[in-house]
């Protein structure tokens, strides 16, 4: 199941997967109530449809919520949404002491020393609080960048085994680790962790655990049957106190074990100081047993030795054949072991539910006076505790405002569970400061100084810089209750977006507008000039300064430069049909033959001379005229115009007068 983008419980936004266990997946999330990271633990689908695994799952977690040390990693919340369960704990920065372990191998005795003090205090305030973990390992530590130890999952061990231990094939945890007790089904206590935390540091000094094998079953026949090879024998470099330590948090019996973690802590705190002191004390099997009258055959009658003489036959015959036959007397210690086993399950899970305090449904305190809330609690075997007065506009004075755990329908605690109260002080008064003229930031800061609750609205403003309260809805110096919601008002300027004007002076035309449009700017004239020093079509000036900050949308003006190049034209005179010719004879010898030709273009002069009047083609004035755009063109015969035009140079490239 993916949960990544959900939101739990109207309040916690899952952003990533940053963990995956036997029981549970963990995930980053964002509390937006107190906008914060937290760690929440989703359950397996596969816990979720045992009803009565979920009940002492809220039961056991709420219990552990009560816990606060600075190497507990805290739990903040319990909830579920359907068959979702989750639970909302502390977000820790760091890396698991398995992952370290497994990194590193073996870890100094001393640094070793340091985590088993931090997880031996945390074990000391669970203890106190009548918790057990049950599941002490390495992956249950997780050390954060400080070097601090934080040890999680405190009392979910335990809902998990009540509801879950059958037969090895379905414990939770790993049997790595597990104390003998535990490993066979029987009761676990404080000793239990203690055992744990043993096997916690001889993995740290040696880098392997003291029992492994094939099979969990293996594994488990291991810590009830053999002793662990002394870490010191492993590593000779730990010391003489550190060895001890572990072999006495390890002993089977638990009569020899350290039986409180403050008993280990102060052996712990010892071998900090003197490591090579031999202060660790150990105790005699033998001389915990008293002397006992062992009764002998004399003691009998004839008859009853008879009987007890043709037992032991049978009995001598049994262990004969055991004897031969190795395989069968495999089968029959496994299946004597098993028998055992299943048969202290069943006697410990009888008393457990025959001691297990029940659970009751929690009130609704709130609106009670304390007098209510406490006889409410005690009628139903619940602890009352007052956590905190504080003021409050909707509760009167002497009543409850909030409890923890919250009250919840279907919501069962165990019996003896303690529910922490806050009790209103009533109303207390205050004034309204004056804000107008701040920075938003300072006028919150004064109304929450002066206990109100600031509101802020956000105005346009053509004449308040933004950020700048511009009114506030309550007069300065009116009386109010704390914490009473204010309104303020600050501005957020006009409104409009901010964006930067673009350099388009020396673009074309197109890149100008093209910067412009991109920019969130428009162009909203375009002029022209001509500067036939720069290049024609780019841009010469812009209306608003390059880099200058105007509102989004604003019109800019831009000019372009704009001249004319020069075109080139060839002009023909057909002198003959202008001036009529003339006919060639022999007689007539005073028959004029040439005229004067001139001809003028936008009034200068650019051919003048003498031709024949029978001239069809005259190229006037090496045949081009030069100029821009339209010109006008006079021809002039013998200083008389004959002809008048104008030519568009941009589309004419030759013109003939006639």
């Amino acid at each position: 199941m993916n949960l990544e983008g959900r939101m739990l419980g109207s309040r916690y936004e899952i952003i990533e997967k940053i963990g995956n266990g036997g029981m549970a997946t963990v995930y980053k999330a964002r509390c937006h109530v107190l906008n914060r990271f937290v760690a929440v633990k989703v359950l397996k689908d596969e816990f979720t449809t045992d009803e009565e695994f979920i009940k002492r799952f809220a039961g056991e977690a709420q219990a552990a919520a009560s816990l606060t040390h600075p190497n507990i990693v805290s739990i903040y919340d319990v909830g579920n949404e359907g068959n979702l369960y989750y639970i909302v704990m502390e977000l820790v920065q760091g890396r698991t002491l398995k992952q370290i372990i497994a990194e590193s191998g073996v870890l100094p005795w001393k640094w070793s020393l340091d985590i088993a003090i931090q997880v031996a205090s945390a074990l000391e305030a669970a203890h106190k609080n009548g918790i057990v973990h049950r599941d002490i390992k390495p992956h249950n530590i997780i050390i954060t960048e400080d070097g601090i130890a934080k040890v999680t999952d405190f009392g979910i061990a335990k809902a998990v085994s009540n509801s879950t231990i059958t037969a090895f094939g379905t414990t939770i945890g790993s049997v790595h680790y597990f104390s003998p007790e535990h490993a066979r089904g029987g009761y676990t206590d404080a000793k239990s962790d203690i055992y744990s935390l043993g096997v916690v540091m001889y993995e740290m000094v040696t880098g392997r655990v003291p029992f492994d094998a094939d099979t969990p079953v293996s594994i488990a026949l291991k810590h009830m049957q053999e002793k662990p090879v002394e870490p010191i024998k492993l590593n000779p470099a730990i010391p003489l106190s550190v060895n001890k330590i572990i072999m006495k948090a390890m002993e089977k019996d638990t009569n020899l074990r350290y039986q409180s973690a403050t008993e280990m802590l102060r052996d712990l705190s010892l071998a900090v100081k003197n490591p090579e002191g031999d202060f660790v004390t150990t105790k005699s099997i033998e001389n915990d047993f008293p002397t006992q009258k062992i009764p002998t055959m004399y003691d009998r009658s004839e008859e009853e030795a008879q009987k007890e003489n043709k037992k032991e036959k049978k009995k001598g015959k049994f262990r004969k054949y055991l004897a031969e036959h190795k395989a069968f007397r495999i089968c029959f210690i496994i299946f004597i072991l098993i028998a055992i086993f299943v048969a202290s399950i069943l006697i410990t899970t009888g008393i457990l539910n025959a001691t297990r305090p029940k659970e009751v449904q929690i009130p609704n305190l709130f609106n009670m006076t304390q007098e209510e809330a406490q006889k409410t609690l005690k009628d139903l075997k619940l602890q009352y505790k007052v956590k905190s007065e504080e003021y409050n506009t909707e509760v009167e004075a002497g009543k409850i405002i909030s409890q923890n755990p919250p009250y919840k329908e279907n919501y069962p605690v165990l019996e003896k569970s303690t529910v922490e109260v806050v009790v209103s002080k009533g109303t207390e008064k205050t004034k309204m400061p004056k804000v107008t003229g701040l920075t938003r930031e300072e006028a919150e800061q004064a109304i929450q100084d002066a206990k109100l609750t600031p509101q802020v609205e956000e105005e346009k403003s053509q004449k308040i810089e933004e950020g700048i309260v511009i009114k506030q809805e309550i007069k300065e110096d009116t009386e109010l209750d704390a914490g009473t919601v204010v309104k303020i008002y600050v501005s957020i300027g006009t409104g409009i977006k901010q964006v930067t004007v673009p350099s388009v002076v020396g673009k074309t035309q197109e890149e100008a507008e093209k910067m412009i449009k991109s920019a969130g700017l428009t162009v909203s004239t375009v002029l022209t000039e001509e500067d036939t020093t720069k290049t024609n079509g780019i841009v010469l000036r812009q209306s608003i300064d390059a880099n200058k900050t105007v509102d989004e949308g604003t019109g800019i003006t831009i000019t372009v430069n704009k001249w004319q190049e020069k075109k080139n034209a060839t002009v023909y005179v057909n002198v003959k049909s202008i001036t009529g010719g003339y006919t060639t004879t022999t007689n007539t010898t005073d028959t004029k033959k040439t005229v004067k030709l001139r001809v003028e273009a936008n009034g200068e002069t650019i051919y003048n001379n003498e031709v024949d009047k029978n001239s069809t083609k005259v190229n006037t004035g090496d045949g081009k005229i030069v100029g821009v755009g339209r010109i006008t063109v006079k021809v002039f015969i013998d200083d008389v115009k004959e002809r008048e035009a104008d030519i568009d140079l941009n589309t004419t490239t030759s013109y003939t007068f006639d």
